[in-house]
């Protein structure tokens, strides 16, 4: 039962904003918890004619429930990221060609061809734990990037003969928070010739710092002038990429809107924090307006990550997640 929505045509607002409806309907009739969730708020998706009156699931149902359209198989399951104990959030994907699409077409529009680069990944976590979106897509582009693309595991002398040998070549590192700032901490390395990429956040093994925190001692220890940044979730098929400063940009076919804190159905001024909401149009089959735990704001630049909500101080919060 596969459905061609075209999404990676999209070429101005307009079409985003036709296609993020027709979507929506599809979406509020096939998928189930969607659908009951559009149900206890009262809401009949015909009566909904703008995208902006579009409602937004909260991300935390990925956790307690099924996220898919009730009609097609899944060919893969991505697991976020946590401890044993955790209950961690499933996203069972109907089409790795979706996603393939998606994440090569949004790397080559804000950095280009990948096989113009060698990529390196220093993501521990991620490939401890296994079942990662994240994963998936470093594997991908490590076979389509330079034959010297590799995971870095550890930080040895092989390793640190491979950074200086690879030092005036055109280089990724995409690394998991922590792990960068403990390769920074350890060794002063000269990559004023690459772009160093940071992801993820500290995953519970270091105390949590602000991006901007982050991002000043990574330039002075690896003597570069900026961090780029990814931003993606289990929960997302498509990332958006930020190339200095904190802000991110989103490919065509992905849009985030910002959310009051205590009012959850609606928006923020510019320059306001409230909670991130995100339309990523590559969900076909699970669910492409999520309401996530993130906090941000929003202007002319792009938008900005600034932390976690704390659901205990979030009046209205509640009432989202307590109908199932």
């Amino acid at each position: 039962m596969s459905q061609d929505f075209r999404i990676f045509n999209i070429n101005n607002q307009l079409d985003f904003n036709e296609l993020a409806l027709k979507i929506f309907y599809y979406q509020a009739e096939n998928v189930e918890v969607y659908k009951k969730y559009l149900y206890y708020l009262g809401i009949e998706p015909k009566s909904i004619d703008h995208v902006e009156a579009i409602p937004f699931l909260p991300i935390r149902f990925f956790k307690s429930h099924k996220v898919i359209h009730k009609n097609v198989d899944y060919e893969k399951v991505f697991l976020s990221s946590g401890t044993t104990k955790a209950i961690r959030s499933r996203h069972f994907v109907s089409s790795l060609k979706i996603y393939e699409d998606s994440f090569l077409k949004s790397f080559e529009t804000s950095y280009g061809n990948i096989e113009n680069y060698t990529f390196l990944a220093l993501l521990p976590s991620y490939l401890d734990q296994g079942e990662s979106s994240l994963i998936y897509m470093t594997n991908e582009l490590i076979k389509r990037a330079n034959k010297q693309s590799k995971y870095i595991s550890k930080i040895d002398s092989k390793t640190l003969y491979l950074i200086n040998k690879l030092a005036s070549k055109k280089v990724i590192l995409l690394g998991v928070s922590y792990a960068l700032l403990d390769l920074a901490e350890k060794h002063q390395l000269d990559l004023s010739n690459w772009i160093v990429m940071e992801t993820g956040g500290m995953k519970g093994r270091r105390k949590e710092i602000t991006r901007d925190e982050l991002h000043q001692i990574l330039k002075k220890a690896f003597n570069v002038s900026s961090i780029h940044s990814e931003y993606g979730m289990t929960e997302l098929l498509s990332q958006a990429y930020s190339k200095k400063d904190g802000y991110f940009n989103c490919p065509s076919w992905m849009r985030t809107e910002i959310r009051e804190i205590n009012d959850p159905f609606k928006k923020c001024r510019e320059n306001k924090t409230g909670g991130i909401n995100i339309i990523d149009l590559a969900n076909i089959y699970s669910c492409s307006f999520l309401a996530t735990d993130d906090l941000g704001k929003k202007n002319k630049k792009g938008f900005k990550v600034l932390g976690r909500f704390d659901h205990s101080d979030t009046r209205g919060c509640n009432q989202l997640t307590t109908f199932f």
